[in-house]
């Protein structure tokens, strides 16, 4: 049996995974993709870590970033998590926590300690239980389970620094491995930034257990998914046009 089916029956949930679904089935049949998926997974891997700094606090324009003059420790880190993750899909279904300290290191170094990277600072016994619920995990719908993965990671905060890029980087490892992103063109951490304040409380009320707080990440989730969704034909649309 899935072990979140249960939270598919929480008021509007079900529905508006099925809707984001949709729109990012509709986002990767794009036709720019058939040519120039790699110009359009490049531009969307670069749009994921310059949002996903910001989400870290660590905003920075994305021409800047772009032309390679902004060397804000985190956002390095941001850009490394970026390019290291489609070399970590296969380890993270088999080995969460391996794969978790591999992001960290990415993520953190010239941020934390060496000696901190990949070591747990806390919540080592949910960490066990998100690692068991990832492992070998083909039953949940693989968009509830990343939106889990990444609620879990951000309320934990388990390594020192800027751990909520490995969250995010951790929920599209994910979407990717379960096949619904499966060339890693979703740039999620774009959905959640245009949605900053609702991704804050969102994940605040997720951190509080009740029902109430796990619908509200959920249904933000699915939000950020759709924008995501919006970013990627964005994306493709300009990659077409340019070719």
């Amino acid at each position: 049996m899935d072990p979140l089916a249960p939270l598919l029956d929480l008021a509007d949930v079900a529905p508006a995974l099925s809707a984001a679904r949709e729109q990012v089935d509709a986002a990767l049949r794009h036709r720019a993709l058939r040519r120039h998926g790699g110009p359009v997974a490049a531009e969307a891997s670069l749009r994921a870590a310059v949002a996903s700094a910001a989400l870290e606090g660590h905003g920075h324009d994305l021409e800047m970033v772009r032309a390679g003059t902004v060397t804000d420790p985190v956002l390095q880190g941001a850009l490394r998590v970026a390019e290291g993750v489609g070399g970590l899909v296969d380890l993270w279904p088999r080995a969460p926590r391996q794969a978790l300290a591999r992001l960290h290191m990415l993520a953190a170094r010239g941020v934390v300690p060496d000696p901190d990277l990949g070591r747990l600072a806390s919540g080592a016994d949910r960490i066990d239980a998100l690692a068991h619920l990832v492992a070998g995990n083909d039953r949940t719908p693989p968009l509830l389970l990343a939106a889990i993965v990444h609620a879990e990671l951000l309320t934990l905060r388990p390594f020192a620094g800027p751990a909520g890029i490995v969250a995010r980087a951790a929920a599209r490892l994910t979407l990717i491995g379960r096949g619904l992103d499966p060339r890693g063109l979703l740039a999620l951490e774009v959905g959640h930034l245009s949605r900053e304040p609702e991704y804050v409380g969102a994940s605040g009320a997720y951190a509080t257990g009740t029902p109430d707080g796990v619908r509200s990440w959920l249904r933000h989730y699915a939000t950020a998914v759709e924008a995501a969704a919006s970013e990627l034909t964005v994306i493709s649309d300009e990659v077409l046009s340019s070719a």
